[in-house]
């Protein structure tokens, strides 16, 4: 399933068709930077305090780029969608995993 790309929001969990996650960490003028997991990732352990970011690199794309890519529902707080709302804890953890927080800066000046 594609996305539009007002369905893509900052603060979401989606997951591929490849089976990696992507946390969308900031939006701005068309542009995004989201954190990735490797493809192929296990399903996420609700009750594991950690998220499949960690010595990921952040990427910077086109929001249209992103929302082209495959996408599936997933179970995650024990609801089954497209994409999962991150609590604040959560996010700031995706930003810190994959050491975003100047590119999210630096995007959220231009």
């Amino acid at each position: 399933m594609k996305l539009k790309e007002t369905e893509v929001e900052v603060a979401y969990l989606y997951l591929t068709s490849a089976k990696q996650y992507r946390a969308v960490l900031a939006l701005k003028a068309g542009f995004m930077i989201y954190a990735p997991s490797i493809e192929g990732s296990e399903a996420i352990n609700l009750r594991s305090t950690s998220l499949p970011f960690a010595n990921q690199p952040f990427k910077k794309c086109q929001i249209i780029t992103f929302a082209k890519k495959d996408y599936q529902a997933f179970d995650f707080n024990g609801a089954v969608a497209i994409k999962h709302k991150l609590n604040e804890v959560q996010l700031a953890e995706a930003i810190a995993q994959c050491n975003a927080k100047s590119a999210i800066a630096t995007l959220l000046a231009e």
